[in-house]
């Protein structure tokens, strides 16, 4: 061969080869970078290792960039982390697109489509241990879970700390509450994410129990809106058998890192595999009005795994509550001692002549229930051990099955059954959670015996076992514990002060609301902004139905004669769109009876709402400005729409195209008067009926801290006659 050839021999074999290695370097580096799309494409995930081996992603919403590339992973206590290290050995996708009926909800159908990426990660210098991430995009955001199968080098593990950033792409507006292991109960600040520093401390009130995070943190879910335009809401789903989550905050440079809450030895989690880390998610959209929407964190959720689901029913309550508050009459306490035991003979101490939880008095209750259609009463104190109930760190604090001398429990269960009405049951732990649960089986057989489905939980006050946090590891599992005992007894759980929700109303669907957010009743103490219920949809309500409360007709609580310039920082028709605007399927009229036989006309529209849907409208959406909602009630031909505004008085725009067309409907109006606001006149309201039609456009006025609450429903001819078409 001559020189000629072998040149040309060499040209061609090293032209192969250089082809040769830019098809393996592409091809690792594709299977090193992975990328999906959400269903309808606005959304895309880039998925990487990056140099040392240290996973990465980033997200898009219309190639607009919400999160920019960043870094996942764990570090283990006294094992090498799951921060570094990795390389890609296994891709797949998959896409979903399937329907499922929740047993209550805001819409009877709810569709699950998404494209899904699972990556599993090995890390050769740790004998090839290996982890997966598997995320889900949707079309209103993004999920991701950390996933830790069983392997011969790793069974079980203790997290130090979750390291999942969030980079957001700019100083971004932000709802926000300061980071906490033991409390929701925060007003909200609204502010730019880099002025949190110089506002945490104002922020940061006194509540009772509370552990404020050292390291600069705010609470999820977390609500967020670009300059250009973007809503961006970071959470979590599925909060199992792990603590939950806050974002620490780097201000100078808008990113977020995941903070578990600790243990009482500052661990973050022990894990045995099989096993996985709750979802994290990113919900995102160009509109409020599709965060509202959002059915995202529902379902990343699994579903429920309960055979019957027919005792699990909606409620619309009253109770033995709001007295307490404000009236200056009522305590749950029965004697005047500060220091007593559960063995002690509780029909010795001297009456203190305020007890509210008397069977006389419940029997009035029963009968106002009765009378106006509700379903059931709350009655809170009747049970021995309120005396010195809280800040005693006490455990052996209440029984749960033993009534005070004054209040007759088979009295008035035989008297409630007489007239239709169920009786939910009340169990403050005081943060007890050892002492409830050993006593949850004598307690929930005490309800079955006595005919209570439904039990008010309570965890106000420091935790014991001492040292846990309400938001950790060990009161995580011991919530869902409680949800499932109390699904072995056929009854309903509505928790106080637990852990924010996370969606998991779908998987143990008798844990039916959470309060878990600051409420009503600190209307009474304090007051609540009056944006503050513009902004718990789009933050605490992402992740389940709150027991708000609402209904409160007498705002101004100086009404009482008890010395206090406090107000309810609403207008009396906002208490009624909340009916609509917080949703949850256990409504409670939270005022006093009397106050409601004063405005019969208003107090029609809490008697006529739905609490359980078949379809919800988010007509317009500004969070800390305003909310519309217009839902149907499941089963029934009947709507009803719920408007709300800050302190700013406002126009709301609402629509009827829900309705089915050609067909006429009686709109029945609730409104702000034209003097009406929430520091004068906020009792000042109007009464319209009107006829409506799947074309019709409402322009109606709010109030400062108002709101328009309607109710809609199919009109014969003869009530039609003689209304105004609108």
């Amino acid at each position: 061969m001559n020189f000629q050839s072998k040149k040309a021999l060499l040209k061609v074999s090293l032209s192969k080869t250089v082809a040769l290695c830019l098809f393996v370097c592409a091809n690792a580096l594709w299977v090193q970078a992975q990328e999906i799309t959400s269903p309808d494409k606005n959304l895309s995930l880039k998925f990487e290792v990056k140099e040392g081996g240290i996973p990465s992603y980033q997200l898009s919403y219309k190639q607009k960039p919400v999160i920019k590339p960043s870094s996942l992973g764990l570090e283990l206590q006294n094992l090498p982390s799951f921060l570094d290290g990795f390389t890609i050995t296994n891709t797949a996708q998959s896409s979903v697109d399937d329907t499922w009926n929740p047993v209550l909800g805001e819409e009877k159908t709810i569709r699950n489509n998404y494209n899904e990426l699972v990556v599993t990660l090995s890390q050769a210098k740790n004998n090839n241990r290996y982890i997966r991430i598997r995320f889900r995009l949707f079309n209103d955001g993004l999920g991701f879970r950390y996933e830790f199968p069983k392997q011969n080098d790793l069974n079980y593990f203790v997290i130090k700390e979750e390291r999942s950033e969030f980079n957001l792409a700019g100083n971004h507006k932000i709802f926000w509450i300061p980071g906490d292991y033991d409390t929701n109960e925060y007003a909200y600040t609204t502010s730019k994410i880099s002025e949190i520093p110089s506002l945490m401390k104002k922020a940061t009130i006194d509540i009772n129990s509370q552990w404020p995070i050292k390291e600069l943190s705010v609470q999820t879910p977390s609500m967020m809106k670009s300059d250009d335009g973007l809503y961006i809401n970071i959470h979590e789903a599925g909060l199992i058998n792990y603590p939950a989550m806050y974002l620490e905050v780097d201000a100078a440079t808008n990113k977020m890192r995941s903070h578990l809450a600790p243990d009482a030895v500052g661990n973050k989690g022990y894990i045995q595999t099989d096993a996985q880390s709750p979802w994290r998610t990113i919900v995102v959209s160009d509109k409020a009005t599709e965060i509202l929407a959002s059915k995202l964190i529902l379902n990343l959720n699994d579903p429920t795994s309960y055979k019957d689901v027919s005792w699990i029913k909606p409620v619309k309550y009253i109770g033995i509550w709001w007295e307490y508050f404000v009236a200056g009459k009522s305590t749950w306490a029965f004697g005047k001692e500060n220091n007593v035991k559960l063995t002690d003979d509780f029909s010795k101490l001297t009456p203190n002549g305020k007890h509210g939880a008397t069977t006389e008095r419940a029997k009035e209750y029963i009968d106002f229930a009765s009378k106006n259609g509700f379903d059931a009463i709350l009655i809170e104190g009747w049970n021995i051990g309120w005396e010195d109930w809280i800040n005693n760190w006490k455990e052996e604090v209440f029984d749960y099955v033993t009534a005070y001398p004054d209040f007759d429990v088979k009295a008035v269960h035989a008297y409630a059954a007489s007239k239709g009405v169920k009786i939910i049951m009340h169990h403050e732990t005081s943060g007890s959670a050892t002492n409830y649960e050993r006593r949850l089986d004598r307690a929930f057989q005490f309800m079955n015996d006595n005919g209570y489905d439904a039990v008010k939980t309570g965890y106000v006050g420091k935790i014991i076992p001492r040292g846990e946090h309400h938001d950790g590891q060990w009161m995580v599992n011991h919530y869902i514990n409680v949800a499932k005992r109390a699904a072995d007894y056929k009854i309903m759980i509505d928790s106080h002060e637990a852990v924010r929700p996370t969606g998991l109303n779908r998987t143990f669907p008798n844990w039916i609301a959470q309060e878990s957010a600051r409420g009503t009743e600190f209307e009474s103490m304090g007051g609540l902004n009056p944006d503050h219920t513009t902004i718990l949809p789009f933050t605490r309500l992402m992740g389940g139905p709150m027991d708000f409360t609402p209904g409160i007709f007498q705002t101004d609580l100086s009404y009482y004669g008890t010395g206090s310039s406090q107000r309810v920082n609403t207008t009396l028709v906002k208490q009624l769109a909340y009916y609509v605007t917080m949703y949850s399927p256990l409504q409670m009229a939270a005022d006093i009876p009397g106050n409601y036989e004063r405005f019969p006309d208003a107090f029609q529209f809490i008697k006529d709402v739905a609490v359980d849907w078949d379809n919800s409208y988010i007509l317009e959406a500004e969070p800390g400005d305003y909310i519309t909602i217009a839902r149907k009630a499941k089963g029934k031909e009947a709507w009803f729409v719920g408007g709300i505004t800050d302190e700013n008085a406002r126009t709301a725009n609402i629509t009827f195209d829900y309705l089915p067309a050609g067909k006429k409907f009686i709109a029945t109006i609730y409104a702000d008067a034209k003097e009406a606001n929430w520091k004068e006149k906020p009792q000042s309201y109007t009464v319209t009926k009107v006829v409506v039609t799947s074309k019709t456009i409402l322009k109606q006025y709010l109030a400062p801290g108002g709101g328009v609450a309607i109710s809609i429903k199919e009109g014969t001819p003869t009530e039609l006659k003689g209304l105004k078409k609108l």
